[in-house]
């Protein structure tokens, strides 16, 4: 009995199996258009199978496809891969350290961003004249953030991380120059001077100080490569169909590529609403109140029709007006002026009413507002450093030097510099009254914008250079007649030679150099020859 009921069980089973393997096949052929009368076969095998085919007919709604987003211009697609390759390695290598230099990475990293969504719009708007500070004013946002972290953490032990940092990020003010790559250049000049404070530092201590330092380098020697390719002499505009600066902006800022995209949705839906005007800065980095929608200034104040129309209204225009009281009269009674004295405004209200555009770059207080440095000699590395000694008198500045040594002299004013030993060159800039005392020297010694200086050589030196100086004695000692150097000169004037006195002359002589050039033309090409001094 057990086994019939065993077969009896596995019929019903293979049975039910059939009907399952005809419904899913009615079902696929219904789909295929195989069998016009399928769906009706199905009907007559169930409910169950009837809804199943029916689901199968139901029309499938197709998706909108999006539209493709618009290719990006190159320079704006290889300032991207900047950002993603060497600024964010930098970032990388600032968060190994941590704290401040981290945090003020970000705010480079930021930097960068603002300055790609600035070159894009360059890429889509005619230039403005003249140019609106809202334009740059996210990029002054960012590089202000990096020179304010330098600024209130003096006391850090990271502070010449900061510094290097500071100095650098104005280089993003290429945007503004017309020689762009050069612009760069000096400002990681800038920066390496305070980098190489901290390799000197953490050399020996922690790679990633080390790494940090290069990796911030590399970023602005390939943004010196990008200027050099894409904006040789300066910034480019679409000034042939583009449209308005902050309006591209303002739509590169909420996401749209294009003034066709924000048009229209992908839905065909209206447009979204404009995104809120950008800040107005102040002198000081305060910002305004946004500009009034045109709208609202046209109720609020009218345009000049509608003066010129209560003008034309002849004796009616004071027919609103009404007579002042004596009472009321200012004039007439002292009480009321000394009551109605006019609010002086603040500084913030007077520079926000200036109508003064602010600068693209943070604004550097020029030098005589700024306090005295105090005078620094130091040897980093293998270069003495000497500058900002002002007036010293009677007192002489000595600098051992050694052969590998170079000597850099800046900003010094009247004062005495002596070079004790023979050093391998000497660099003098931007100084003024200044007396410099040399033994001998490996290379050459250059002058460089540094009026009414006085040289005295008592060894060997090879060359001297001389540009754009006015005024200045070189004074040569026998050691030095025995090999004469040679000199250099371009832009200067009123410069004398004085060499020692020989066997016929019971003085030294002052030999002056010349500067005229007489220049002619002989066969139809140019010659140049040196107007040579009388006597």
């Amino acid at each position: 009995m057990a086994d019939q009921n065993k077969m009896h069980n596995l019929t019903t089973l293979i049975k039910r199996l059939e009907a399952a393997t005809s419904r899913l096949e009615d079902i696929a052929g219904s789909v295929d258009g195989a069998a016009p009368n399928a769906l009706q076969a199905a009907n007559s095998r169930g409910t169950e199978t009837s809804s199943v085919a029916a689901q199968s007919q139901t029309t499938i709604t197709p998706i909108p496809e999006e539209k493709p987003a618009e290719p990006l211009p190159r320079q704006v697609e290889e300032f991207d891969g900047l950002i993603e390759g060497d600024v964010a390695a930098f970032v990388q290598a600032a968060a190994q350290i941590g704290g401040l230099p981290e945090q003020q990475a970000r705010a480079v990293q930021s930097a960068f961003q603002a300055e790609r969504n600035f070159l894009l719009m360059t890429t889509k708007a005619k230039k403005p004249d003249p140019m609106k500070p809202e334009i740059i004013a996210e990029i002054h946002k960012y590089i202000s953030e990096v020179d304010e972290l330098k600024e209130t953490n003096r006391a850090s032990p990271f502070f010449t991380h900061l510094s290097m940092v500071s100095e650098g990020i104005v280089g993003l003010g290429w945007i503004m120059e017309t020689r762009p790559a050069d612009y760069v250049v000096s400002a990681l000049g800038g920066a390496q001077y305070n980098g190489n404070k901290v390799l000197k530092e953490y050399k020996e201590k922690d790679p990633n100080h080390v790494k940090y330092v290069r990796a911030y380098e590399k970023v602005f020697k390939s943004l010196a490569t990008y200027c050099k390719e894409h904006y040789k002499t300066g910034l480019t505009w679409n000034n042939k169909d583009g449209i308005d600066a902050m309006e591209a902006l303002n739509q590169i800022q909420s996401g749209a590529q294009t003034p066709k995209a924000s048009q229209q949705t992908s839905a065909g839906g209206p447009p979204p609403p404009p995104p809120p005007p950008l800040p107005v800065f102040d002198d000081n980095g305060i910002p305004g109140p946004p500009p009034l929608p045109a709208a609202a200034t046209a109720a609020k104040g009218g345009d000049m029709t509608a003066v010129f129309d209560q003008l034309n209204q002849g004796d009616g225009v004071t027919k609103g007006l009404r007579k002042v009281d004596r009472s009321e009269m200012t004039h007439k009674n002292p009480s009321l002026r000394a009551g109605s004295a006019v609010p002086q405004r603040s500084a913030s209200q007077t520079s926000l009413g200036s109508g003064r555009s602010k600068s693209p770059m943070p604004a550097r207080k020029p030098e005589s507002l700024k306090g005295k440095k105090p005078g620094k000699k130091e040897l980093d590395g293998q270069k003495w450093i000497v500058e900002n000694f002002d007036n010293t008198g009677n007192e002489i500045i000595e600098i051992p030097a050694e052969l590998n040594h170079s000597i850099l002299i800046t900003k010094c004013t009247k004062c005495i510099i002596k070079v004790n030993g023979k050093a391998n060159a000497i660099s003098i800039d931007n100084c003024s009254g200044l007396s410099i005392l040399v033994e001998s020297l490996v290379s050459s010694i250059d002058v460089i914008k540094s009026p009414k200086f006085a040289i005295q050589v008592d060894g060997v030196l090879p060359t001297i250079m001389l540009d754009q100086v006015d005024g200045g004695q070189i004074y040569l000692q026998e050691a030095s007649m025995r090999a004469p150097p040679e000199i250099f000169t371009s832009k200067c004037s009123s410069i004398n030679i004085v060499t020692p006195p020989t066997n016929d002359q019971d003085d030294s002589k002052e030999s002056p150099l010349p500067e005229q050039l007489r220049s002619y033309f002989r066969n139809g090409r140019l010659h140049t020859e040196i107007v040579e001094h009388a006597g």
